[in-house]
């Protein structure tokens, strides 16, 4: 199992200019049809998670990051 350190992370995407936080979602929780006006990475910290982005969907373990595009459609399950 990955040991995921926030403040290492928060480090690591401050440097590259995106911001941090952290988000926990109830079992079951979906997100669709989402759009964001900016780029977003998200990584799993704990649990499962599938993102589909614009159709084309992924599993990611603990530890796994996704980059999500602005403006593109998406979906976390």
């Amino acid at each position: 199992m990955t040991n995921i350190i926030p403040e290492l992370i928060k480090q690591n995407w401050n440097s590259r200019g995106y911001s941090f936080g952290v988000f926990r979602d109830p079992p079951g929780q979906v997100w669709a049809d989402f759009v964001h006006r900016t780029d977003e990475l998200v990584v799993l910290a704990e649990g499962e998670i599938e993102v589909e982005i614009e159709g084309k969907a992924e599993r990611f373990q603990i530890g796994g990051m996704v980059f999500i595009p602005a403006k593109e459609i998406w979906k976390i399950i």
